[in-house]
């Protein structure tokens, strides 16, 4: 029997009863709703993020030491500005982004719940969430994680790509999980003409950073990457190797230890094993 992990299909009772368990854990994945090319959905970071999010809870909720865990809806909202020349997109700013987090954490405390990881779908959010994660970790004394399961086990994930060797943006990659978690939503009629890119994307000189549109990377269709070798299979592979990252995780103490709390007055007299000389 399957375990539910999903927040969105479990009643109040039932999340009351996972949160009073010991370390109890929220997954919130973290998307956007932007465009993906001519042949991929709007909501593909999101469904990706929940989808990798669940299996992943699914793996640690069963067995002999299971984990009291439950998935939140993915939040589609995200720092997408650099996608709107193309359409289809909606965007937050970084305050607007933090505020809605903030929002987020306030309940899980609230709530009872323990830690939070936030399993993120989108490379607009990685750095607003790395920011915000550290900054309500502290300010809420809760364990906050954030993570993007397309960034780990990059040697697992390389092996699977064949047009690449590490994703990209409506790429093979996140074509093949969305082919096995919504195959009806993608276009693969469209797969040859998400290629015809011209002129040349700009290549920014490593080291650097400013904003770029991401109709600089991809100037005509915002596909960045090719597609056209993606499968079903592939995307299976793709979904459990981040799964099985996620599940290590969540299991490593390393990063669930209480944040130190360096706002706390006197904190600056004293190191982390005590009184400063």
């Amino acid at each position: 029997m399957t375990i539910e992990v999903e927040w969105a299909r479990m009643t109040a009772p039932d999340l009351r009863a996972i949160a009073a368990r010991g370390g109890a854990l929220a997954i919130l994945p973290a998307g956007s709703l932007e465009q993906h090319g001519p042949h991929l959905p709007v909501i593909t970071d999101t469904a990706s993020a929940h989808a990798a999010a669940v299996a992943a809870a699914r793996l640690v909720a069963g067995g002999p030491d299971p984990v009291p865990v439950a998935v939140l809806p993915g939040l589609w909202l995200g720092l997408s500005e650099h996608h709107l020349p193309f359409g289809g997109t909606i965007s937050v700013d970084y305050a607007a982004y933090r505020a809605i987090l903030e929002s987020i954490v306030r309940s899980l405390r609230a709530l009872g719940f323990a830690r939070l990881l936030i399993v993120n779908g989108h490379g607009g959010n990685v750095d607003p969430l790395a920011v915000a994660t550290r900054e309500l970790a502290v300010a809420h004394d809760m364990p906050i994680v954030a993570t993007t399961p397309w960034f780990l086990s990059p040697e697992r994930l390389a092996a699977v790509f064949d047009s690449d060797t590490m994703p990209k943006h409506a790429c093979e990659g996140e074509t093949s999980v969305m082919m096995v978690i919504a195959g009806d939503t993608v276009k693969t009629g469209k797969l040859d003409e998400a290629m015809e890119q011209a002129p040349a994307p700009v290549q920014s000189p490593a080291g650097f950073s400013r904003f770029y549109s991401f109709s600089e990377r991809a100037p005509v269709t915002g596909t960045w990457g090719d597609p056209r070798t993606a499968s079903v299979e592939k995307g299976k592979r793709f979904l459990a190797i981040q799964a099985e990252a996620l599940a290590a995780a969540i299991r490593d103490p390393v990063l669930w230890s209480r944040p130190d709390p360096v706002w706390r007055p006197g904190r600056g007299l004293e190191t982390t094993a005590g009184k400063a000389d």
